[in-house]
């Protein structure tokens, strides 16, 4: 089954609102150039001048490439939107760096090049070849596609041409698959920067060959003299390899190899027309979000194996919800969107982007999350750079490319998934259509958006409904319509004759809520959080002391929009809105001498304060937390 949407790129939206720019902004000026220092300093691009010996220190990772690939990939989107000549310059200095590390024969990889020469294309299993030769091809699509040149989208042609004269299901060639899916997504991307249909095929391959019997780990081991058995992880479901893709029921393993897989499931049903495909991505979406998903669109809970446990399994403050983890359910969401149009999938994806994203960058875009827990006693904090850098450059890239997640399009048909204020241009059949929009989402639930066309244009303009929206209006041109009343699949439909000029109104309620979990989730059980639109809230030490956060009852019996009052703060972390209300905490004295105690206890009422979950960490260290309990 083929989409049928088509995403609106993010070169033709024009993000100027008060929430996104800022970051967009901070994202190009500050974190793209740290980055970049920080890719240098470590020796990751000098890895690429193939001059480390045995013996010298600081080997090239088998991972560093893909760092270097994401940071390429953001720059270039940035450089789509905001030309930069110093920018491009450096960019061309680092992509022939790149380009002149080749082999003839085309592989294209620092790691086996000069650390492990003998023993490349040996380990996929465990190793990162093909991960990271997806990230270097998305590298040079995004490249080619900001600036035209094809320095470094040459190279990953002729490195994807060894690929698959290495892979395959043909005789004399390897039945291998990565273990770290991310090669299959790019190869797809790269099919449409060339029009050649072997990377789409080789996409393909990797896809169905996927958990196929006789294991090709199993087989690799056995030939570089290891036992199968001793695979650390135990088994394959740790890289969604168990069982062939199209038999898979539940999501498994690690969850950004997870997402990655699913986001080049989703490519190749919309490229094939794979109904078993896409019903295999819907069957674990179904089981990712309705079981395993956290409040902040954050994902797996488990640090052993940076992913998924069992069904309900959530603790907040050991979740590890990797920020990489999260960026990749943006991915697969907005493949998934595509479709049908189903608001469930943007849902996700908003939820996502507003909590367990950016909750990976400090609002100074200088230091990052790798994990996301849902509360902290203090000692967790952001950092300049990991060993394992991927979470850093892929917060980037998403930044940089945001704008591509607000719209779709078609022959007669326009939707908007995101709001945010600014201008996104759609083509629908031969007719350009501009949809401006002016609101202080996600802080206010007005939306207006003014219509521009060409010429006088029938078609349905398709607006987003939230799922936390109980109640909204819509108008056009001052005029209500009850057709418009009707929300379907998280879209409300307004088909008519546009003009230059007409304007919409929309109106989303945005009460504050209460949210609870599952009766399954047994760690949320009796436990309560918050959220005020798309945005979930947190209290952290710093607004509410001496108060211990864990001592902190919520009085559910008092609707959550009356026990709050909202308030913008514009100078208070890049400017956001507060919650303030009341509480009440144990005022026992005793507790010192005991560690039960009989109720009732004595307890006091107390302030509250509460910010945006994904501005935590930016101030003073202290105490964190989502869920609190209730009374």
């Amino acid at each position: 089954m083929q989409a049928k949407l088509k995403a609106v790129p993010f070169t033709r939206v024009t993000i100027k609102d008060e929430f996104w720019a800022p970051r967009i902004e901070t994202n190009r000026k500050v974190t793209i150039p740290t980055e970049y220092k920080m890719v240098e300093e470590t020796g990751r691009i000098a890895s690429f001048d193939l001059k480390w010996r045995a013996g010298d220190p600081n080997p090239p990772h088998i991972f560093w490439d893909s760092d270097v690939a994401k940071w390429i990939e953001a720059a270039s989107y940035s450089l789509a939107s905001y030309p930069d000549a110093a920018l491009d310059s450096l960019l061309d200095t680092v992509i022939a760096r790149i380009a002149k590390a080749q082999q003839p024969d085309g592989y294209l990889n620092t790691h086996y090049q000069q650390v492990e020469p003998d023993k490349r294309w040996t380990n996929l299993r465990d190793n990162h070849e093909l991960y990271c030769a997806g990230h270097l091809i998305e590298a040079a699509v995004a490249h080619f596609s900001a600036t035209g040149k094809r320095s470094l989208l040459d190279a990953v042609c002729r490195y994807a041409d060894h690929i698959a004269s290495v892979f395959g299901a043909e005789r004399g060639k390897k039945r291998g698959y990565p273990g770290h899916e991310e090669v299959e997504l790019a190869l797809v991307k790269l099919y449409h920067a060339t029009n050649e249909a072997r990377y789409l095929n080789l996409a393909r391959y990797f896809i169905d060959e996927r958990g196929q019997q006789p294991y090709y780990y199993d087989i690799e081991a056995r030939e570089r003299g290891d036992d199968p058995a001793s695979f650390w992880a135990r088994t394959y479901a740790y890289m969604q390899a168990l069982v062939p893709v199209r038999e898979q029921q539940e999501v498994t393993g690690h969850a950004v190899r997870a997402m990655y897989l699913y986001s080049a499931m989703a490519d190749i049903a919309n490229e094939t027309g794979d109904r078993e495909l896409l019903s295999a991505c819907e069957r674990l979406w179904n089981d990712l979000c309705t079981r395993r998903m956290y409040l902040t669109g954050g994902i797996g809970p488990s640090a052993s194996n940076e992913g998924f446990t069992t069904p309900y399994d959530l603790p907040d403050e050991t979740a590890y919800a990797e920020t990489c983890a999260a960026v990749g359910l943006v991915f697969w969401n907005h493949r998934m969107l595509q479709f049908e149009g189903s608001g469930k999938y943007a849902d996700v994806m908003e939820r996502a982007l507003y909590n367990g994203t950016i909750s990976g960058v400090s609002v100074d875009g200088r230091t990052f999350f790798y994990e996301n827990p849902l509360a902290s006693s203090g000692k967790h904090h952001r950092r300049a750079w990991f060993d394992c850098a991927c979470c850093p450059p892929n917060i980037a890239r998403m930044l940089a490319s945001l704008g591509g997640y607000a719209y779709s399009e078609g022959d007669h048909d326009a939707w908007v998934h995101l709001y945010a204020q600014g201008v996104g241009k759609l083509q629908l059949a031969d007719t350009e259509v501009s949809i401006e929009q002016t609101t202080r989402y996600p802080w206010d639930g007005t939306v207006k958006l003014q219509v521009s066309a060409e010429r006088s244009s029938v078609f349905a303009l398709h607006l987003r409904i939230p799922g936390w929206c109980q109640r909204y209006t819509v108008s056009v041109n001052g005029e209500h319509n009850p057709a418009w009343e009707t929300v379907q699949d998280g879209y409300v439909a307004i088909k008519r004759q546009w003009v230059t000029g007409d304007a919409v109104e929309l109106h989303l309620h945005m009460p504050v809520q209460y949210v609870v979990a599952h009766p399954k989730v047994q760690q949320m059980q009796g436990r309560v959080a918050i959220q005020r639109g798309p945005v979930v809230y947190c209290a952290e030490s710093v607004d509410n002391q001496p108060v211990a956060l864990g001592s902190i009852l919520i009085k559910t019996s008092v609707a959550a929009d009356a026990a709050f009052s909202a308030t913008f703060r514009p100078g208070l972390l890049g400017g956001v809105t507060v919650l303030q209300g009341a509480a009440s905490v144990d005022s026992s004295t005793t507790w010192d001498k005991a560690l039960y105690q009989f109720l009732p206890q004595s307890r006091k009422q107390v302030g509250l304060t509460l910010i945006p979950y994904y501005a935590w960490d930016n101030r003073e260290p202290g105490e964190m937390r989502v869920w609190f309990r209730t009374e």
